[in-house]
C-alpha cells in the first residue's frame, strides 16, 4: 500500500475513485497534516495559506510525489524537495481557461469605461454618452508569457481582431527573442504579463520600461506581482506616465488598506480572482490527480511536472 495525504474538501471528487493500492491519509486541519505527513509517499495538501504548506512539505519526510491545483509553488522550499527527489505536479492549465477570459474581461472593461457605467447605475444616472470610445480591433498587444495561459490569451484578443505579438526564444511566428521586447515596447498599445514569478522576471517590468510605454499604453498583469516593481508603476500611473494598469496581482498581496493603487481612477485591482472565477477548477484537478495515479503505479511519468531547479 502507498499512504497519500489528501485534504478532506477533496475527498468526495477523489475517494470513489481511489485504487486500491492508495491508502488515504485525510486532513482537515494543518495540525493533521503536520501528524501524518511523515507518513506519507504522495502528498496533495493545498491550503489557502502558504505558511502551513510549507511546514507541511518541510515534515513529509518520505514524500516521493507532491501534487497540488496551484501552477505558482515557489514559495515551496524548492531546494529540499529537489535534494529529497520529490517528483512535483502543478496546477498549470488547470485556470488557463477563466484567466484568459479575464484577460478579455479587464481589457473590454477599461475600453469601454464598464466601471463608470456601472457607478452610474448605482447612482441611477441616465448617462449621455459612453465613458470608454477605444476599440479593441486594430490595437497591438504585446503578450509576455505563452505558456497556457498565455495561449489562450492570444486566441482569443485575435479573436477581437487585435495584432497580438508575443515573446519566444526561438522568434519563430512572428514572435519576438527575450532580448528584444524592450526596444519595441513604444510599438504596442497592451503590455499583457502571463510570465512565471522566477529571479529571472522579477521586476522585468520597472521605471525604464514604463517610461518605454506609449502614454496610451495599458499595461494588464495577471502574473505574479513581483513581476512589475510596484514603486515604479504607481510613479508612472499618479504621472499617467501610461494610460493605465490593470492588475489581478499585486505586490504584496492583500494589497495594504492605505495603498495609494486602491484610489488611482487609472488602475483597477482585482484581488488575485481571476483564476478563482470558475466551477470546474476542482473537478479539473481531480480527474488530472487520478489520471496521474495510474500513471505513478505503472511507473510513467506524471504530468504537468513542475521544474523545481527554475521554480515554474
Amino acid at each position: 500500500m502507498t499512504r497519500a495525504l489528501l485534504s478532506s474538501l477533496i475527498r468526495p471528487l477523489v475517494e470513489p475513485r481511489l485504487p486500491g493500492w492508495v491508502e488515504p491519509l485525510w486532513f482537515a486541519s494543518k495540525e493533521q497534516a503536520l501528524e501524518l505527513a511523515p507518513l506519507a509517499e504522495i502528498g496533495w495538501f493545498d491550503l489557502n495559506e502558504r505558511e502551513p504548506m510549507i511546514e507541511i512539505a518541510r515534515a513529509a519526510t518520505n514524500l516521493k510525489w507532491m501534487n497540488s491545483i496551484y501552477a505558482g509553488l515557489d514559495f515551496l522550499p524548492l531546494d529540499l524537495l529537489q535534494e529529497r527527489g520529490v517528483v512535483v505536479t502543478n496546477g498549470v492549465g488547470i485556470n488557463a481557461i477563466t484567466i484568459a477570459e479575464y484577460v478579455v474581461m479587464l481589457m473590454l472593461a477599461h475600453a469601454k469605461g464598464y466601471r463608470e457605467v456601472v457607478r452610474a447605475q448605482d447612482r441611477h444616472e441616465w448617462l449621455l454618452d459612453s465613458p470608454g470610445k477605444r476599440e479593441l480591433g486594430g490595437e497591438r498587444v504585446l503578450l509576455l508569457g505563452m505558456g497556457a495561459i498565455g495561449s489562450l490569451i492570444k486566441t482569443r484578443l485575435e479573436a477581437f481582431d487585435m495584432k497580438v505579438v508575443s515573446v519566444r526564444r526561438s522568434g519563430a511566428d512572428g514572435a519576438l527573442r527575450p532580448g528584444e521586447w524592450r526596444e519595441k515596447l513604444g510599438e504596442f498599445d497592451w503590455v499583457v504579463l502571463a510570465v512565471p514569478s522566477t529571479p529571472e522576471t522579477r521586476h522585468m517590468i520597472g521605471a525604464m520600461e514604463l517610461a518605454a510605454m506609449r502614454p496610451n499604453g495599458v499595461l494588464v498583469n495577471i502574473a505574479r506581482g513581483d513581476v512589475v516593481e510596484q514603486e515604479a508603476l504607481v510613479e508612472a500611473l499618479r504621472e499617467r506616465k501610461i494610460e493605465a494598469a490593470l492588475l489581478d496581482v499585486t505586490d504584496p498581496e492583500p494589497l495594504p488598506e492605505d495603498h495609494p493603487l486602491w484610489d488611482f481612477d487609472n488602475a483597477q485591482i482585482t484581488m488575485h480572482l481571476s483564476g478563482r472565477a470558475q466551477a470546474k477548477m476542482f473537478q479539473r484537478s481531480a480527474d488530472r490527480f487520478v489520471e496521474n495515479l495510474e500513471r505513478w503505479h505503472k511507473g510513467e511519468p506524471v504530468e504537468p511536472q513542475f521544474d523545481l531547479a527554475l521554480g515554474y
